[in-house]
């Protein structure tokens, strides 16, 4: 792809970093801020630039937040007493979308994959089993991609909380195994929440 702008070229090699985004892509998003008004194009960039630079992470269940405890934890109006379980901030936006769940999350910005080298101390597991122990929990549910990844993650998450008294479900198999909590259509995922099982009864299947 040639360029007759070094000003062009670095733009469009800067939006081809982003996942998804081809060079002709990029090219095109590029022409379109260009032909914007300049002062929304520098909106732009400094929308991109505080989001960045701002943004903070929720000290209790580590989701994108404005202040030190995110908008949901800080929600009276939600079941504080029930936390589902994510591997990801993308995974929180599905389950939201649904309009299903009412209860608080704990993002755990990964699952166990040795393979990978992804280890438990990597993970948001400990402030987990924390919460779990000072917090009136009575419901853990796991939303995890249904794969050999997150059933380990389950099962290392539930040996740690033997101790505890509480609930500890997953979302039911709705949801084809293997599949991606984000790419899940809203009822499904809604179905699968409601239709959730006892860890016990999803791990003998």
């Amino acid at each position: 792809m040639q360029f007759s702008s070094s000003l062009l070229e670095n733009a469009v090699n800067e939006f081809a970093k982003l996942p998804g985004i081809g060079k002709k892509t990029a090219l095109r998003l590029v022409l379109h801020l260009l032909k914007q008004d300049s002062k929304e194009v520098n909106q732009f960039s400094e929308v991109m630039s505080r989001m960045r630079s701002e943004i903070k992470f929720c000290q209790r269940c580590f989701n994108v937040a404005d202040a030190d405890i995110c908008s949901i934890c800080a929600n009276s109006a939600r079941k504080q007493e029930i936390i589902c379980v994510v591997e990801s901030i993308r995974d929180v936006i599905a389950i939201e979308s649904t309009q299903q769940y009412n209860g608080i999350y704990h993002i755990l910005g990964g699952v166990i994959s040795p393979l990978d080298g992804v280890g438990p101390d990597q993970l948001n597991i400990d402030s987990l089993v924390n919460r779990v122990q000072k917090e009136k929990t009575e419901e853990l549910i796991f939303a995890l991609n249904p794969n050999i990844q997150g059933d380990t993650t389950i099962y290392y998450i539930q040996k740690k909380l033997q101790a505890s008294a509480i609930r500890i479900t997953t979302i039911a198999r709705g949801i084809a195994f293997g599949g991606e909590l984000e790419y899940a259509d809203e009822m499904t995922l809604a179905r699968s929440l409601q239709n959730r099982l006892p860890v016990e009864k999803y791990m003998s299947h």
